[in-house]
């Protein structure tokens, strides 16, 4: 039996992301480590049926309605990212624990201020950076950590077809996605964390919008690590293909392809992991860890903000070549 109760959340979101959480979180109930005891949504009948098929004691529609209550001790955003530094603040100042999802933020300015308001608190701030926690991911983390692999170069595709503002499941968002802010977000602090090295050199170039959602389509982001590591990242809502994220980690001893919970190397042998559960299961385990033990998480807030400020970066520059007058065109190329 546990030495303490059980950590009771509240859950805002029930979207694509949100359901993996509600799913993970069974797994802790089970376990009496961590309940679920309220969900939110916009749309009251859905955190109806999610409160009805988990039996979950409460269903609301508005977060406000259950940061007052003294039965939650935590809350886990999975809401529209628009609002997640807003409602990240309101959870502090109700004196929660919280784990917001990718991105905390859409701006440095807001990253900043989440971080400022949760300093002194005494609280738990996560930010739901899941590669840090994803089985394939971790186990080159632990062969960077031991000395066996010396990452070289990093490559990663994210890529997607999506072209109408719907979410995973094909429901339409009132909110438009951003590869930037959400899926470079994953990618940057991932390098970040499997080097343990600060990002030293970052550069981006964008295609052109869409005409109708207004955002850039494909993006490609090139970074480097203190330690020379290279990073190169291609984005795109644009691709008719295989979906989703691979990973090619390039290294002095060997190379291995990453997707989300499974691992092969190069030559595409799978890597056994020694782990059944998903990367969502695995932070959410972390999150009510550290509330139980009093401890910063894996992914705290303090340890993901570096990488807000080199997304903020690579925003600005992608501003500066908006606002250029004429093409750039480099040295010797023809006119």
């Amino acid at each position: 039996m546990p030495s303490r109760p059980p950590v009771r959340i509240a859950l805002a979101g029930l979207g694509a992301f949100g359901d993996q959480h509600l799913e993970a979180l069974t797994g802790l109930a089970d376990a009496e480590l961590a309940e679920v005891v309220a969900v939110v949504d916009p749309h009251r009948e859905r955190a109806e049926r999610a409160a009805d098929t988990h039996g979950v004691p409460f269903a609301g529609a508005d977060l406000a309605e259950v940061l007052d209550r003294d039965t939650i001790d935590a809350v886990i955003l999975c809401t529209p990212t628009p609002v997640h530094a807003e409602q990240a603040l309101a959870v502090l100042a109700a004196g929660k624990h919280v784990q917001v999802e990718i991105p905390l933020a859409t701006s440095w300015a807001d990253a900043q201020r989440v971080a400022d308001a949760h300093r002194d608190t005494g609280l738990i701030a996560m930010v739901g950076h899941t590669r840090r926690f994803n089985p394939s991911h971790r186990w080159i983390r632990a062969r960077v950590a031991a000395g066996r692999l010396r990452l070289q170069h990093l490559e990663v595709q994210t890529h997607f077809l999506r072209r109408r503002n719907v979410n995973a499941r094909g429901e339409p968002r009132s909110w438009t996605y951003h590869l930037l802010w959400h899926h470079a977000a994953h990618t940057v602090d991932l390098l970040r964390y499997q080097t343990g090295e600060p990002i030293v050199a970052a550069g981006v170039m964008q295609g052109p919008p869409h005409p109708e959602l207004g955002i850039a389509m494909d993006l490609s982001v090139q970074l480097r690590t203190a330690g020379g590591t290279l990073c190169t990242l291609s984005l795109s809502f644009n691709d008719d293909g295989p979906l989703g994220s691979v990973f090619r980690y390039i290294g002095d001893t060997g190379t291995y392809v990453a997707r989300y919970d499974e691992l092969s190397t190069g030559h595409g042998e799978r890597v056994e992991l020694g782990s059944a559960e998903t990367g969502v299961a695995l932070q959410d385990r972390e999150f009510v860890a550290a509330i139980h033990a009093g401890r910063r998480p894996e992914a705290d807030l303090s340890a993901v903000l570096p990488s807000y400020r080199i997304l903020a970066e690579l925003e600005e520059q992608l501003g500066q070549a908006a606002m250029s007058t004429a093409p750039h065109r480099l040295e010797g190329s023809p006119t």
